[in-house]
């Protein structure tokens, strides 16, 4: 393990006000994301849909890493070009997500583990001789009547801590995803406590099994009330030039951006040790917008008093836009990098607390619109 390069990686990906894209998503999540588009569900349709990311002009400029999937990680452009050079040439760190997913585990009804530690030392090799310098694993925990078990997040917590170690001992910068899932009726004070707990039985783990702290990134939750609660729609008007656009924001009830966004900082500096360098927050299914709001108010309230770095390793978040425009047409290919370029320039923005609504209107109709109908 060499503990300088860990560190000096782990600060990089959350330098310059930047942050990760995850594009890790399973074959069949992106084949499901695919199908409700009327997308071929086919490699080469993934391998050109991927090629639309990575080759997206500007993406580098807000962008500090990507988190690839297995299959990503060894496709290649149309011309032969390995992705993983076309990444690092554009300025990113290349990452792989290394959990084979969540399973239910055995004796706890409506809860999972993650699985994937056998063989990792392996494939964690493999990995960083193709040149990834992070990788991601998610732990997903359910709210409910009962639930989370306190075995439920031993488990995960466990095995992410487990897995986080071999990460470094391959020279592997590990990105630790405990996801308190926004699935339910719980209240927003109730994923507050829930997140916490979860957050201080990681850090005990990995202090158990000697992670480096300076050398990792944790991906949280937002605190965030459950989908199920009760919603409204904010409009907001904006003016550019002559011109009045409205701006929809759906809301939790009772809970604007900045009750969120001091929820979650609470319950952060109660659990996450300073020495982490960065937090980068998933999005989990949040409207691209809200996400982007919420993570700018995080900055604008707190961030020149935190000791970490609030960063975004958004997935749906900033690439469903440009899925929706894509449609799995080549003609379509630079209107939907225009748009996912976009949603990382937000993103960069609200890191910097200068996110505002006007900045979804300066996109054209087309964007705008699939950006709203994403939600």
């Amino acid at each position: 393990m060499n503990a300088q390069q860990l560190m000096d990686t782990a600060k990089a990906l959350v330098a310059d006000d930047k942050g990760l894209l995850a594009m890790d998503e399973s074959t069949p999540t992106c084949n499901k994301r695919f199908a409700r588009l009327g997308i071929p569900q086919t490699e080469e349709a993934r391998r050109a849909y991927r090629e639309l990311i990575v080759t997206t002009p500007g993406l580098g400029e807000s962008i500090s890493g990507v988190i690839l999937y297995d299959e990503t990680i060894r496709q290649k452009k149309e011309d032969g070009t390995p992705f993983l050079k076309v990444i690092t040439d554009a300025g990113i760190i290349p990452g792989i997500k290394v959990d084979t997913g969540a399973k239910a585990l055995a004796g706890h009804h409506g809860e999972k583990v993650t699985e994937g530690l056998d063989g990792l030392r392996g494939r964690l090799a493999e990995y960083s001789q193709m040149g990834a310098r992070f990788a991601k694993w998610r732990a997903v925990i359910a709210v409910g009547d009962g639930i989370p078990s306190r075995g439920c997040i031993e488990a995960n917590a466990h095995a992410l801590a487990r897995y986080a170690a071999l990460c470094q001992e391959a020279g592997v910068v590990p990105v630790v995803e405990p996801e308190v899932l926004m699935d339910g009726e719980h209240t927003l004070e109730r994923c507050r406590e829930v997140t916490e707990q979860v957050l201080r039985v990681v850090f005990n783990q990995l202090y158990t099994q000697r992670v480096m702290l300076e050398g990792m990134i944790l991906k949280p939750n937002m605190v965030l009330p459950g989908l199920t609660c009760a919603q409204h729609e904010d409009v907001e008007e904006v003016a550019i030039g002559e011109q009045q656009y409205q701006v929809r924001l759906t809301c939790r009830q009772q809970e604007d951006v900045n009750e969120v966004a001091d929820a979650t900082v609470r319950c952060l500096l109660q659990a996450v040790p300073a020495a982490v360098p960065g937090i980068a927050f998933l999005s989990g299914g949040q409207p691209n917008e809200l996400a982007s709001a919420r993570l700018n108010a995080m900055n604008v309230r707190f961030a020149s008093r935190l000791p970490w770095a609030l960063a975004f390793s958004f997935a749906r978040a900033i690439q469903q836009p440009a899925l929706e425009i894509w449609q799995g047409q080549q003609a379509n290919v630079s209107s939907a990098q225009k748009a996912l370029c976009h949603r990382a320039r937000c993103n960069r923005a609200a890191r910097r607390g200068e996110y505002t609504p006007a900045m979804e209107v300066e996109v054209g109709p087309e964007q705008h619109h699939a950006a709203q109908a994403s939600h």
